[in-house]
């Protein structure tokens, strides 16, 4: 496996990467004839790997649509790309769906505030918040669910 693909979390997503680097374009249906399955499940996750710009599709006469990498990121930055789509995606879900859930659990704590720190205090902080949030990893049992802890700091640059 390519370091793409080994930073990849969905096994359908990698295949794809790894089949788009070895022929170059690829078809949703060329996919299915080459890895299994359905060329409706390549098709979504050829549109999901390019919402992160990873692949774009290839202008192509006819009714076939042909994907290829638009560049071959390093692995973090796949990452951390593919990361931030599914934090944003199950944010919108959560949003969507709120209002089924039940009344203790109706509540989010999203906030956004501007600090003003110095790189160092930018370091202290990111690491406080992980040592915080650690404190809570890895515990399950009555009355508790699973809580996504998104935390993004970066400097706000001109």
């Amino acid at each position: 496996m390519t370091q793409i693909q080994a930073a990849l979390d969905h096994p359908v997503r990698a295949a794809l990467v790894g089949l788009l680097r070895e022929r170059g374009t690829v078809t949703s249906t060329e996919a299915a004839r080459a890895l299994g399955g359905s060329s409706g499940l390549y098709s979504f996750h050829f549109r999901q790997l390019a919402r992160f710009g990873v692949v774009e599709e290839v202008a192509a006469g006819g009714r076939a649509r042909p994907w290829r990498l638009v560049a071959v990121p390093s692995a973090d930055a796949l990452q951390s790309s593919l990361n931030r789509g599914l934090e944003d995606e199950s944010y919108q879900h959560w949003l969507a769906v709120r209002d089924r859930a039940p009344g203790h659990w109706r509540r989010d704590q999203a906030f956004s505030e501007v600090v003003y720190l110095t790189p160092q205090e930018l370091t202290e902080l990111g690491n406080a918040v992980r040592a915080l949030v650690a404190g809570y990893s890895g515990r399950s049992g009555p009355g508790r669910g699973a809580v996504a802890a998104v935390a993004r700091f970066f400097p706000l640059i001109d």
